[in-house]
């Protein structure tokens, strides 16, 4: 089924529905979608400290939180 055929058959079930939960889960993922991207709302600085973080984690270059917390008390 292509996508115009898989449209129409979804509008065909919206419109035949009178389930106002159905209406309202639909209606959130739409809104969801719609929202922007938090990735999109950081500085310059922030996504590249996030890299580095996972860089960081996948070397296993980590520290357990009682040895950090041991150091800082």
């Amino acid at each position: 089924m292509n996508i115009q055929a898989e449209k129409i058959a979804f509008a065909k079930m919206l419109l035949d529905t009178e389930n106002p939960k159905i209406i309202e889960s639909i209606k959130k993922i739409f809104q969801k979608e719609q929202s922007p991207d938090f990735w999109d709302s950081l500085s310059v600085e922030q996504p590249e400290e996030i890299e580095k973080a996972s860089l960081e984690i996948k070397n296993g270059e980590v520290t357990d939180y009682d040895t950090f917390m041991q150091k800082h008390r």
